[in-house]
C-alpha cells in the first residue's frame, strides 16, 4: 500500500541539493509528486510530497534524516495518505502596498476570521516606481470554506486594505 510523506528541507544553498534528495527518493522506490522550493537569504528551503510503498517508507525516512550530517535538515510533518483538503471554492488574492510591518498579519487575520485556508503564498518586497519606495507584494491561492461567497470575503478584505492603504484583488 502506498503512503504519502510530506517533508520540509532547509540547508545553506549549494549546487546539487535537489539532486541529492531526488537520488535518495528514487533509490528507495519513491515518487516525487510535488514540491515548492526557493532560495531565500542564502538558504535553500522547500517542502516536498512523495509517494512510496509503505514497507519502504521507514528506510527512506532514515536516509533523508541522515542528510543532516551534511547540513541538510529534513523534518517530516505528515503521513496523510495523500489526503486532499476539501471545502468550498478556490480564489486568488493579489496585494500591493507600500512596505511596512504588519501587512501580512492584518490580511491573514481577515482570512482566518473567515475560515479561509492559504494553499500557496508568495511574497516579496520590490523597488517601487520612479521614487524607488519599497512595495510589498503578495499573491496567494486560497481555499474558501463551503458557504463563503467570494464577494463576502472580498468585502472583508477591502475594509482592511483601506486601513493598510493597499490594493487587494480577489479573483474567483
Amino acid at each position: 500500500m502506498q503512503t504519502h510523506l510530506v517533508f520540509t528541507v532547509i540547508a545553506t544553498d549549494r549546487p546539487g541539493l535537489v539532486g541529492r534528495m531526488a537520488d535518495i527518493i528514487a533509490a528507495a522506490g519513491g515518487n516525487w509528486i510535488e514540491s515548492s522550493m526557493a532560495r531565500l537569504g542564502g538558504e535553500f528551503a522547500g517542502i516536498v510530497r512523495i509517494a512510496i510503498e509503505g514497507m519502504h517508507a521507514d528506510a527512506l525516512v532514515g536516509e533523508l534524516r541522515a542528510l543532516s550530517a551534511d547540513g541538510i535538515d529534513i523534518m517530516l510533518r505528515s503521513d496523510q495518505a495523500g489526503a486532499e483538503q476539501s471545502g468550498g471554492s478556490s480564489a486568488r488574492l493579489d496585494l500591493v502596498s507600500q512596505d511596512h510591518p504588519g501587512i501580512l498579519r492584518d490580511i491573514t487575520r481577515v482570512l482566518s476570521a473567515q475560515g479561509v485556508s492559504i494553499e500557496h503564498l508568495e511574497t516579496e518586497v520590490v523597488s517601487g516606481s520612479m521614487q524607488g519606495e519599497a512595495l510589498f507584494k503578495a499573491s496567494a491561492d486560497l481555499r474558501l470554506p463551503a458557504g463563503l461567497q467570494p464577494a463576502a470575503l472580498s468585502e472583508a478584505l477591502q475594509e482592511t486594505a483601506g486601513d493598510l492603504m493597499a490594493d487587494v484583488t480577489l479573483l474567483d
